[in-house]
Protein backbone atom coordinates (compact mmCIF):
# COMPACT_ATOMS: atom_id res chain seq x y z
CA UNK A 1 0.00 0.00 0.00
CA UNK A 2 1.47 3.43 -0.97
CA UNK A 3 0.36 6.49 0.00
CA UNK A 4 -0.44 7.59 -3.96
CA UNK A 5 -2.75 4.93 -4.38
CA UNK A 6 -5.27 7.40 -1.78
CA UNK A 7 -5.74 4.05 0.42
CA UNK A 8 -9.88 3.90 1.95
CA UNK A 9 -11.43 2.31 4.46
CA UNK A 10 -15.57 1.85 5.64
CA UNK A 11 -17.71 1.71 8.37
CA UNK A 12 -21.28 0.71 7.72
CA UNK A 13 -24.10 -0.36 10.14
CA UNK A 14 -27.82 -0.56 9.78
CA UNK A 15 -29.90 1.75 12.00
CA UNK A 16 -34.04 1.31 12.55
CA UNK A 17 -34.40 4.95 11.91
CA UNK A 18 -35.61 7.09 9.36
CA UNK A 19 -33.03 8.16 6.58
CA UNK A 20 -34.47 12.35 8.03
CA UNK A 21 -33.49 10.87 12.08
CA UNK A 22 -30.00 9.63 10.79
CA UNK A 23 -29.05 13.13 8.85
CA UNK A 24 -29.84 15.18 11.68
CA UNK A 25 -27.58 13.18 13.27
CA UNK A 26 -24.58 12.44 10.32
CA UNK A 27 -24.87 16.24 9.18
CA UNK A 28 -24.07 17.45 12.80
CA UNK A 29 -19.89 18.32 12.39
CA UNK A 30 -19.87 18.39 16.26
CA UNK A 31 -20.62 14.62 16.91
CA UNK A 32 -17.73 13.00 15.86
CA UNK A 33 -16.01 15.11 18.15
CA UNK A 34 -17.24 13.07 21.29
CA UNK A 35 -16.59 9.60 20.24
CA UNK A 36 -13.07 10.62 18.47
CA UNK A 37 -10.05 10.09 19.86
CA UNK A 38 -8.16 12.27 17.97
CA UNK A 39 -10.83 15.21 16.48
CA UNK A 40 -10.83 18.00 19.37
CA UNK A 41 -13.28 20.54 18.15
CA UNK A 42 -15.06 21.90 15.15
CA UNK A 43 -16.57 24.78 13.72
CA UNK A 44 -18.65 26.35 11.13
CA UNK A 45 -16.04 29.23 9.21
CA UNK A 46 -18.06 32.62 8.44
CA UNK A 47 -21.73 33.22 8.53
CA UNK A 48 -22.25 29.37 8.09
CA UNK A 49 -24.33 27.27 11.24
CA UNK A 50 -24.60 24.68 8.84
CA UNK A 51 -24.17 22.43 6.37
CA UNK A 52 -23.84 23.70 2.48
CA UNK A 53 -22.35 22.67 -0.89
CA UNK A 54 -19.22 24.78 -0.04
CA UNK A 55 -19.56 25.47 3.57
CA UNK A 56 -16.12 24.99 5.23
CA UNK A 57 -15.53 24.34 8.73
CA UNK A 58 -12.23 24.09 10.67
CA UNK A 59 -11.63 21.27 12.97
CA UNK A 60 -8.97 20.97 15.79
CA UNK A 61 -7.33 18.05 16.09
CA UNK A 62 -4.38 15.90 18.50
CA UNK A 63 -2.90 12.87 17.95
CA UNK A 64 -0.03 11.23 20.39
CA UNK A 65 1.98 10.74 17.39
CA UNK A 66 1.39 13.36 15.30
CA UNK A 67 0.72 16.44 17.91
CA UNK A 68 -1.98 18.96 17.53
CA UNK A 69 -2.94 20.70 14.67
CA UNK A 70 -5.54 22.19 12.94
CA UNK A 71 -7.80 21.52 9.70
CA UNK A 72 -10.21 23.04 7.33
CA UNK A 73 -12.28 21.21 5.39
CA UNK A 74 -14.93 22.31 2.75
CA UNK A 75 -18.16 20.43 1.77
CA UNK A 76 -17.74 18.88 -1.33
CA UNK A 77 -21.39 16.88 -1.85
CA UNK A 78 -24.17 17.62 0.46
CA UNK A 79 -27.47 15.56 -0.36
CA UNK A 80 -30.00 16.21 2.41
CA UNK A 81 -31.41 12.55 3.53
CA UNK A 82 -28.04 10.81 1.15
CA UNK A 83 -24.89 12.19 1.57
CA UNK A 84 -22.50 14.45 3.75
CA UNK A 85 -18.78 14.65 1.98
CA UNK A 86 -15.77 16.87 2.60
CA UNK A 87 -12.52 17.33 1.84
CA UNK A 88 -9.97 18.52 3.86
CA UNK A 89 -7.43 21.08 2.64
CA UNK A 90 -7.72 21.71 -1.31
CA UNK A 91 -10.87 20.15 -2.05
CA UNK A 92 -9.16 19.60 -5.54
CA UNK A 93 -5.81 17.88 -3.96
CA UNK A 94 -7.13 17.21 -0.14
CA UNK A 95 -5.19 15.49 2.69
CA UNK A 96 -7.69 13.51 3.20
CA UNK A 97 -11.72 12.96 2.57
CA UNK A 98 -14.38 11.40 4.34
CA UNK A 99 -18.05 11.27 3.83
CA UNK A 100 -21.28 9.51 4.98
CA UNK A 101 -24.05 8.11 3.22
CA UNK A 102 -27.64 7.11 3.85
CA UNK A 103 -28.99 4.42 2.07
CA UNK A 104 -33.24 3.63 3.08
CA UNK A 105 -33.46 -0.57 3.02
CA UNK A 106 -36.41 -2.16 4.73
CA UNK A 107 -37.14 -0.87 8.33
CA UNK A 108 -34.52 1.16 8.48
CA UNK A 109 -31.28 2.74 6.82
CA UNK A 110 -27.82 1.46 6.44
CA UNK A 111 -25.04 4.18 7.56
CA UNK A 112 -21.88 3.93 6.00
CA UNK A 113 -18.97 6.24 6.76
CA UNK A 114 -15.73 6.22 4.26
CA UNK A 115 -12.27 7.58 4.88
CA UNK A 116 -9.57 8.21 2.25
CA UNK A 117 -6.05 9.58 2.55
CA UNK A 118 -4.47 11.48 0.04
CA UNK A 119 -3.90 12.19 -2.75
CA UNK A 120 -2.89 16.04 -0.90
CA UNK A 121 0.52 15.66 1.51
CA UNK A 122 -1.21 15.52 5.08
CA UNK A 123 0.62 14.97 8.53
CA UNK A 124 1.66 11.54 7.37
CA UNK A 125 3.93 12.95 4.85
CA UNK A 126 6.63 14.09 7.02
CA UNK A 127 6.93 10.57 8.65
CA UNK A 128 6.58 8.49 5.13
CA UNK A 129 9.56 10.60 3.93
CA UNK A 130 11.66 9.85 6.69
CA UNK A 131 11.03 5.78 7.18
CA UNK A 132 9.82 5.18 3.25
CA UNK A 133 10.14 1.57 4.17
CA UNK A 134 7.59 1.87 6.64
CA UNK A 135 4.93 3.41 4.16
CA UNK A 136 2.73 0.33 4.63
CA UNK A 137 3.09 0.30 8.26
CA UNK A 138 2.37 3.88 8.70
CA UNK A 139 -0.93 3.64 6.61
CA UNK A 140 -1.87 0.87 8.02
CA UNK A 141 -2.09 2.50 11.50
CA UNK A 142 -3.48 5.44 10.30
CA UNK A 143 -6.63 3.67 8.97
CA UNK A 144 -6.88 1.43 11.86
CA UNK A 145 -6.95 4.43 14.12
CA UNK A 146 -9.63 6.29 11.78
CA UNK A 147 -11.81 2.72 11.68
CA UNK A 148 -11.93 2.91 15.03
CA UNK A 149 -13.48 6.41 15.40
CA UNK A 150 -15.75 5.72 12.17
CA UNK A 151 -17.21 2.77 14.62
CA UNK A 152 -17.76 4.90 17.33
CA UNK A 153 -19.56 7.27 15.10
CA UNK A 154 -21.76 5.10 13.73
CA UNK A 155 -22.28 2.99 17.10
CA UNK A 156 -22.96 6.08 18.79
CA UNK A 157 -25.81 7.36 16.10
CA UNK A 158 -26.83 4.42 16.21
CA UNK A 159 -27.67 3.99 19.97
CA UNK A 160 -28.98 7.75 19.88
CA UNK A 161 -32.03 6.62 17.21
CA UNK A 162 -32.40 3.23 18.66
CA UNK A 163 -32.16 3.63 22.22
Amino acid sequence: MKYSDCPTITASTTIKATAADVWALVSDISLPVAHSNELQAVEWIGDVNAGALGAQFRGQNANAAIGAWETTSIVTKWDPGRVFEWAVGDPNHPSASWRFTITPMAGGVELEQWFQIGPGPSGLSPAIAAVPDKEERILTRRLESQQVNMQANLDAIKDALEG
